[in-house]
């Protein structure tokens, strides 16, 4: 039997490929929408994907299970628990098995026990998996977000995503109960999680790779809560606010996620740029931040090639929106296929920094700000300058500039459409300089300012107050 672990950082998500190499067959469990990887993985290994399983209604990416199961002609395997309103609404096409808890899969030797593991989602299922040539019991669980390295899938997302008001405590209490179901599984079983460090799906995962039931069971908080009521109340605090895109990604995975759009990315001319953003199109501006802040077209959104392009695009970016891309044509590729991950369809071309320039020469819209140190910004936020925080409440909460407003970079976008925009000396900061560029440019785009931008962030002035 072989397990092989994908990873994508930037999304903090995990995927797993388990193949019976003998009789030359594999399963992929919550594969993500670059399905060539399981392919190649599956090629390499000299085996052909014939089933395809979830072990959710995912919130955070765009499933590419279905998309992988029609490219290989596998069985495409999804959870009919939970209640209605939430089950797979495409599970009647054709290729599609229905799981319930105790159904059990044997492909080649390998053999998968299925187990409904609701809390996280009412629907949630859990894969121990057996290497039936060497074994009669499980190695391990493929447990998607029911366990992770150091905690559990959050159970409030229903409530504060999908707005079923009233649920997250109901949910808290099931995941309580499932957790109480794996004391029959041994301590020595591998638990291979859905997600690790990052993710929005939980509040305190561990970056680990992955861990065992015994481990967990020792060392994990969720394990040693000493009652029901405890655990609920501890695993409904200070879970952290989700994207705003979870919305659309739990109806899209519900309803059938879309197979990704192929057509090459189109470099667009300065008249075709015009017409786009006229039309509502949303620039995406992947220069680093210096570059960025040295000169943008107005209203761009500084997204950098890196974890920010994923992390802040679905906070900041509607999937409905056509999406205009600014970098090389090489970065502008290569973002278009993380965008798709998180449901960015509608990619309708892109421009380069020499288009960016042009469009500053010719004088039509753009801005810039300056990005300076917190010790050069001293005397300037002394002199009254309006510091805006763009934190999240709870880092504000925990210590701020005195006088400064807390306008959280998620919720900026809309705050600036209906807050009148503060014409005079701005200081923008977060905590260590990666969303303070953003809001910059969000703020200067509504007409705010002049803008100076805190580049070291609220870390570089608290160590400054600590040593004076």
């Amino acid at each position: 039997m072989l397990i092989e672990r994908f990873y994508h950082p930037w999304l903090a998500q995990a995927s797993y490929m388990v193949a019976c190499q003998t009789r030359g067959e594999a399963l992929v469990v919550d594969p993500n929408r670059q399905i060539e990887m399981y392919q190649q993985a599956a090629q390499r290994a000299g085996v052909r994907i014939v089933a395809v399983a979830e072990t959710h209604i995912h919130a955070d990416f765009v499933s590419g299970a279905r998309e992988l199961a029609r490219s290989t002609g596998a069985c495409l395997h999804l959870s009919a628990e939970g209640p209605a309103e939430w089950q797979y609404r495409y599970a009647t096409e054709d290729g599609v098995v229905l799981l319930q808890h105790g159904d059990r899969l044997v492909f080649g030797y390998v053999g998968v026990e299925v187990l409904h593991t609701p809390g996280h989602t009412p629907e949630h299922l859990a894969f121990l998996i057996t290497d039936g040539e060497v074994a009669d019991a499980p190695m391990g669980m493929i447990s998607g977000d029911f366990i992770f390295v150091g905690d559990v899938g959050r159970p409030d997302l229903l409530e504060r995503v999908a707005g079923h008001a009233g649920s997250m405590h109901a949910a808290a209490i099931r995941l309580f109960e499932s957790l109480q179901a794996t004391n029959s599984l041994p301590e020595y079983l591998q638990i291979w999680p859905g997600h690790g460090a990052g993710s929005s799906c939980g509040k305190a995962l561990g970056a680990v790779a992955q861990t065992t039931l015994g481990y967990e069971r020792r060392f994990s908080w969720a394990f040693r809560q000493a009652s029901q009521q405890a655990f609920v109340q501890e695993v409904l605090t200070d879970q952290p606010e989700p994207p705003p895109y979870f919305v659309r990604m739990k109806h899209i995975n519900r309803d059938g996620p879309p197979a990704r759009p192929n057509q090459a990315i189109e470099l667009l001319t300065q008249e075709q740029l015009i017409i786009a953003l006229d039309t509502g199109a949303l620039l995406i501006d992947l220069r680093q931040s210096d570059v960025y802040a040295a000169g943008h077209i107005r209203g761009a959104l500084n997204l950098p090639y890196g974890p920010m392009l994923l992390n802040w695009g679905g906070w900041l970016a509607n999937g409905e929106q056509a999406i205009v891309l600014v970098g090389s044509l090489e970065q502008a590729e290569s973002a278009r296929a993380e965008l798709l991950l998180i449901g960015m369809d509608r990619i309708i071309g892109s421009i380069t920094p020499g288009d960016v320039a042009a469009w500053m020469h010719a004088g039509r819209p753009g801005a810039t700000f300056r990005r300076r140190s917190a010790a050069d910004l001293r005397a300037q936020i002394e002199a009254g300058a309006t510091v805006i925080d763009v934190r999240r409440p709870a880092e504000y909460a925990a210590g701020h500039i005195p006088g400064s407003r807390n306008l959280p970079l998620g919720g900026l976008p809309q705050l600036v459409k209906e807050l009148p925009p503060i014409c005079g000396p701005i200081v923008v900061h977060c905590q260590g300089g990666g969303r303070s560029p953003i809001a910059a440019g969000i703020l200067a785009a509504h007409g705010w300012g002049p803008i100076e931008e805190m580049r070291d962030g609220f870390l570089a002035w608290d160590g400054a107050v600590v040593e004076a």
